[in-house]
């Protein structure tokens, strides 16, 4: 097969919006902690841990599943899913349940810790340590954090006085999404979400309702904004901070199926090839055409266009010579450069 032949398979690929035959590794780690053993329990992260992991095994993600983990537990499905986004394409990870930030850092809580003062915090699961495996992924990378509730625990910490006045703030602290990276919080940084009363969290539902959506990613993650915003009839607004260059589809907008060319037909590429050559423009592509398909359909267009460009070719010294120094497209009487030559033979200089 000819060099420009497989071009022009490449660029038919490229054109049907289908690649090389190799399966987009997606990984994800969901956790949702809900039964806390020191009076923080909350109602749903159990739920939307397991609804979520159901929605992103649907959209072809190999999951990582964590409900109600204690301190040990955390630690171990951080350390697999690490292991795992560093092999991944795409990788994302979701947890519902209680979190909190001390001083600017954004702590996620399992369902055993206790905070009597801020050497506690040692046994929580630090925000940037995920972005951090996250990044490990070649294409894009997803931090969901549905854990902007009130929390008793901090609470309790800020009153007790066991911690420098200020270092604990509500709800989350503000955090930018690395370069091919999307950061999605429940609510606003700074404020606390509503818990709900159905089986998920606002948050969730909607994460649920359009996260299957063959839909870019960045407008899936702004219609989860707008639902919460509007189902809480505006007091709660998601925190949304992306940072992606290109199109990202977790669900593809179209899907092709190739069908081989019958055997024996010899103008089954003929259109195939013609793109490429349409592509290319040049001379050479199009006469390459009429020699692999003189007698296709588009054969004689390709003899025509070839005809244009060469006729172009010949004109286009002419019309260059037009163009003087100052822009001028006609002869305005005053001359640029004066060249004077010697005779030779019967030809005056």
């Amino acid at each position: 097969m000819g060099t420009f032949f497989r071009v022009c398979l490449a660029l038919l690929a490229c054109w049907l919006g289908y690649g090389p035959a190799r399966a987009e590794t997606r990984v994800a780690l969901v956790i949702g902690n809900g039964a806390y053993a020191n009076k923080a329990v909350l109602p749903n992260p159990t739920n939307d841990a397991e609804d979520v992991a159901a929605a992103l095994r649907r959209s072809n993600f190999e999951v990582i599943l964590g409900t109600n983990l204690g301190q040990s537990q955390m630690q171990e499905v951080a350390i697999r899913f690490a292991r795992a986004a560093a092999k991944a394409d795409v990788a994302m990870f979701y947890y519902s349940g209680h979190a909190m930030q001390h001083n600017g850092v954004n702590y996620l809580m399992p369902v055993d810790a206790r905070l009597d003062d801020e050497a506690d915090l040692k046994r929580f699961t630090r925000v940037d340590d995920i972005v951090s495996d996250l990044q490990q992924a070649k294409n894009l990378r997803i931090l969901v954090l549905d854990s902007c509730r009130d929390n008793p625990l901090a609470e309790d910490l800020k009153r007790s006085g066991r911690t420098r006045s200020g270092s604990v703030g509500r709800g989350l602290s503000k955090m930018e999404a690395p370069l091919g990276t999307i950061i999605s919080f429940s609510t606003q940084a700074g404020r606390t979400a509503d818990d709900g009363r159905g089986r998920n969290s606002p948050y969730t539902t909607a994460f649920l309702k359009h996260i299957g959506e063959p839909q870019e990613i960045g407008e899936v993650f702004r219609n989860i904004t707008s639902d919460v915003y509007e189902v809480s009839g505006k007091e709660q607004l998601p925190e949304l901070s992306l940072s992606i260059v290109g199109k990202f589809y977790l669900n593809g907008t179209l899907s092709v199926t190739v069908t081989p060319p019958a055997a024996g037909d010899p103008c089954a590429l003929a259109e195939a090839h013609r793109k490429a050559a349409d592509s290319i423009g040049t001379a050479t592509a199009y006469e390459d055409h009429v020699a692999k398909f003189p007698a296709c359909a588009f054969a004689n267009l390709a003899k025509a266009k070839v005809e244009d460009l060469k006729q172009k070719t010949a004109l286009a010294p002419a019309a260059a010579g037009g163009t003087g120094a100052r822009g001028k497209t006609s002869f305005d009487g005053n001359w640029e450069e004066t060249v004077t030559c010697a005779d030779a033979g019967k030809t005056h200089g």
